[in-house]
């Protein structure tokens, strides 16, 4: 008890320290703090509050003219939950999901890391190449998706035309499940490389030109240069942004909607998609299994990002 006592002492203590040596950084965050608050918090405690109940289209509170309805829905605890969980559609979502958010994070990690490999040396035209690599991300993701959607066309579109002029048979790149999961994949590819780009660009310019010219001396190869130096040196800054990008992907719900709207048949459907059509597509809306789905992918990400920081401190990352 003594030890409990003097413990809790000491942490008071810091923390006054702390309050009257950084009073100023304190009351400069605080706005920001209470409007994140307000922003992220209210709309997730609303979201699990939901989630506990059986609120849809016809039983929450609605303006009808000049009368107003109160609501009627009740709470039924973690029934939303069970039957999520009980039944095969969440783990179907679940499964393409991963299997989406794997094949655009590593294909995206790849190419950017190739990329930004060829324009870290020195070519007439390099400045024009960065732009145009980069020009995907300028781009607003809706307007790059609808021009997608026109490429894949399977009637008028480039690709479909340029494969019918070479006397091979057009393909149904959106309504067939397989050739729409590659689409779909490709387009988030696209739009992800320029991000993955310009950050590996930063690491390997960070990499001290000496350590390859050493190595060089001492007769390393290319391919040498590259595992014993090259992945080493941007390796704290891949970890970041392969975690960044693997949340983005998680959630993408502009690309899987615009391009597919989920289909055919639900097959291009990720988890986040499923819960935009509970809530505002299928009819009676359903507030709260929507808001149960919410709740579950949250779940799943926190649990992602804390494996993923434990693993970086077994391997001595600092994050």
């Amino acid at each position: 008890m003594a030890e409990a006592a003097i413990s809790r002492l000491k942490r008071g203590t810091r923390l006054r320290r702390s309050l009257s040596n950084y009073w100023y950084a304190w009351a400069m965050i605080a706005p920001v703090v209470v409007v994140i608050t307000g922003i992220i918090g209210w709309p997730l405690v609303r979201g699990v509050f939901l989630s506990l109940t059986n609120a849809n289209e016809a039983n929450v509170e609605r303006q009808i003219g000049v009368n107003k309805i109160e609501a009627t829905y009740e709470f039924v605890g973690l029934e939303n939950y069970l039957d999520i969980l009980g039944g095969s559609e969440f783990w179907d979502r679940l499964g393409w999901t991963l299997v989406w958010t794997v094949s655009c994070v590593s294909i995206t990690f790849l190419i950017g890391l190739g990329l930004a490999n060829m324009l870290n040396r020195s070519f007439r035209g390099r400045t024009l190449y960065r732009m145009a690599l980069i020009l995907p991300w300028a781009i607003p993701a809706f307007v790059s998706v609808f021009a997608w959607r026109m490429i894949f066309n399977e009637r008028n579109g480039i690709l479909n035309n340029l494969l019918e002029g070479q006397g091979i048979a057009g393909v149904h790149w959106l309504s067939d499940p397989t050739w729409a999961k590659l689409a779909v994949i490709g387009v988030n590819v696209w739009l992800g490389v320029p991000f993955m780009l310009i950050a590996m660009l930063g690491a390997l310019q960070s990499i001290p030109p000496e350590h390859y010219e050493a190595a060089e001396m001492d007769g390393a190869g290319p391919w040498q240069r590259f595992w014993n130096i090259t992945l080493p040196g941007v390796r704290s800054v891949s970890m970041t942004v392969v975690l960044l990008s693997t949340i983005w992907t998680f959630n993408m719900f502009p690309v899987i909607f615009l391009l597919t709207r989920g289909g055919p048949a639900g097959s291009t459907d990720i988890l986040v998609t499923e819960a935009f059509r509970l809530a505002f597509i299928r009819s009676p809306r359903d507030f709260a299994n929507s808001a149960a789905w919410g709740v579950l992918i949250l779940l799943l990400l926190v649990l992602f990002a804390i494996s993923y920081r434990r693993a970086l401190r077994k391997q001595g990352e600092v994050w």
